[in-house]
């Protein structure tokens, strides 16, 4: 194991798009898609709503039935990607916890023919096919929009009869929102968005952000505000090889960025560096 300086990477996006039912999600996620450009797919669990808006914005569709089990969209995600899709709308993640067949639904299953009714047991055997469902959105190689549902989250005041409302909750595990870069909360009377969640400083500083081709062209430039994989690996070896004390750590290090710079353009500039630094490492007549 070993620590290397930290560099930002060229990121794909893990956005998540909350709100009612009609507040525009699915409609909101296509604009975004489109926006940033390339080959979309859906998965759509929500009875062909989006191929609504098919006159409007050019994608493939995935019409998912139930059961709605974490392995049927870990199999969707697969397929989406094996097929090249540049962006992936996930309509909606909430029946994979919530819908027939998910993870909620199968719990009293679990627990009465596996557990003998425990349901805190059952979960040992459901979390981890959560975990994996969530592992494939952030392991997928395309840009993903996913949408959740929410609803109105009320309680009791202490002491009293009165209920008050504490606001929105999507319909999902708690804690899923960590999960992605960003998330919009859209709402249902104005269709415009808040982020509750944003490491991309794009929308956390505004009241409000309108859902509009702009959006998706500001993500884009922010994940791409970054270095690919080659040129982080060229900067690495760099500093290395710059450090280097010997010809056999210098070898070394470059035997190493060989491999992963082989048919990149950085291939050639890492060569330059190591003969260079080879040459001050080793007298002359054994850098011959």
């Amino acid at each position: 194991m070993k620590f290397e300086k930290a560099m930002r990477k060229k990121a794909k996006l893990r956005l998540a798009l909350t709100g009612p039912s009609g507040a525009g999600k699915t409609y909101s996620a296509l604009v975004i898609c489109k926006s940033m450009g390339g080959k979309t797919a859906v998965i759509d669990t929500e009875k062909g709503s989006a191929s609504l808006y098919s006159n409007e914005f050019d994608f493939d569709v995935l019409e998912l039935d139930p059961p709605f089990s974490p392995e049927r969209f870990i199999e969707a995600i697969a397929a989406a990607e094996a097929a090249g899709y540049d962006n992936l709308v996930i309509d909606s993640i909430s029946h994979e916890w919530g819908g027939v067949g998910g993870c909620l639904d199968d719990l009293d299953t679990i627990a009465k023919t596996k557990f003998k009714g425990n349901t805190h047991a059952a979960w040992s055997a459901l979390t981890p096919r959560h975990r994996k469902f969530l592992d494939s959105i952030l392991r997928v190689n395309c840009h993903v929009v996913a949408t959740m549902r929410s609803k109105t989250e009320t309680a009791q005041q202490e002491g009293s009869k009165k209920v008050v409302k504490l606001g929105m909750k999507s319909e999902q595990r708690d804690g899923v929102e960590y999960e992605f870069t960003t998330v919009l909360d859209i709402n249902h009377e104005t269709h415009t968005a808040t982020a509750s969640k944003d490491r991309t400083g794009l929308f956390s500083n505004v009241d409000y952000t309108v859902i509009d081709d702009s959006v998706g062209k500001k993500l884009v430039d922010w994940l791409n505000d970054g270095r690919t994989k080659a040129e982080i690996d060229l900067a690495h070896f760099v500093l290395v090889a710059e450090k280097s004390q010997s010809f056999d750590s210098l070898k070394s290090a470059w035997a190493e960025a060989y491999r992963s710079l082989r048919d990149t353009p950085e291939q050639a500039k890492a060569q330059e560096i190591y003969e260079a630094r080879k040459s001050e490492l080793l007298p002359t007549e054994e850098a011959e």
